[in-house]
């Protein structure tokens, strides 16, 4: 029988970064569902996963904005696309310094860009790993903003590679071994910057995505993943270091990920780009990322490409 990976009310108030009395309130308002192991109370991983998706903006409580942002009209509101914990912390600043406000989408970062090129979104956050260049994001952007000017903000960086069964049992350590009968990944969505880096190795590996078992089988967020691979319905995933911790399964790295914002540059844009600048060149910021752990803020701020 396989376990779904659970969490105490401690574990779950240092995910959420939040006091364990503001969980203990969630769970009393029946926002956060528990059971009890005897006088334990505990919470499944995928329940606190769609907890965040559902409420992804932490300090004003604004919306999830659906994956297409079709929906997308008011222009009062700025619209900060991409999954990771650091977007949360950015729209906070900019919320709380300069009364942006902010929805956060999930959009991955190839739908993401395809939004903005559609005028559905203000800042978006990508991570395309480009197999014929070994590039990370700037080829991708290129070929889809094309007439539009733009800046290319880094981010953070963050290791990329394998998710697997605690003690790694497949002793699976690279993009080939995925290629065996034996072993069945999960997949992340269409879009999605681990799926374009899953892609681009099957391609440049010479390996048929057909060859590979549960190909089709998605999940929609790093967290879920890791937690399908620590619950024993996969064997391998493709994200993040930070998941593969929380959930406490086996990280194979592979890579490392550039995680850069794209703003485009117009009139109505110039005091944006200034302020989410600001922003990421920050102490208080940076030292705010770095505190999570597993991150790389060396280049945080820089401009890796701008047009003009």
């Amino acid at each position: 029988m396989t376990m779904e990976i659970s969490y105490t009310i401690e574990e779950v108030s240092q995910l959420l970064k939040v006091s364990k009395l503001t969980v203990y309130d969630l769970v009393k308002k029946g926002e956060l569902p528990v059971f009890r192991v005897g006088r334990q109370m505990r919470m499944q991983a995928s329940d606190l996963d769609n907890y965040m998706k559902s409420n992804k903006t932490v300090v004003s409580q604004v919306p999830i904005v659906e994956t297409y942002l079709s929906e997308v009209k008011d222009p009062s509101h700025l619209v900060i696309s991409g999954q990771d914990m650091v977007l949360d912390i950015l729209g906070k600043y900019m919320e709380k310094d300069n009364a942006y406000p902010i929805l956060r989408s999930n959009a991955g970062s190839l739908n993401g860009l395809i939004s903005m090129y559609n005028g559905q979104c203000n800042i978006v956050s990508v991570h395309m790993y480009d197999g014929d260049t070994g590039e990370y994001n700037l080829p991708y952007v290129k070929k889809i903003l094309v007439g539009y000017p733009y800046v290319l903000l880094n981010l953070l960086s963050r290791k990329a590679g394998l998710y697997v069964q605690k003690g790694n049992p497949l002793n699976i350590q690279s993009w080939s071994d995925l290629n065996q009968e034996h072993v069945t990944i999960i997949n992340r969505e269409k879009g999605s910057g681990a799926r374009i880096l899953l892609d681009e190795q099957l391609r440049i590996n010479h390996i048929p995505s057909k060859n590979i078992h549960g190909y089709l089988n998605e999940e929609k967020s790093h967290l879920s993943v890791a937690s399908a691979v620590s619950a024993g319905k996969a064997d391998v995933g493709v994200g993040h270091e930070k998941a593969a911790k929380i959930v406490g399964i086996d990280f194979i790295p592979l890579i490392t990920e550039r995680y850069d914002l794209v703003i485009l540059k117009n009139t109505n844009n110039e005091k944006l780009i200034g302020t989410v600048k600001a922003i990421l060149s920050s102490q208080q910021f940076q030292s705010e990322i770095n505190a999570i752990g597993d991150y790389d803020i060396s280049q945080t701020g820089s401009v890796i490409y701008e047009t003009f």
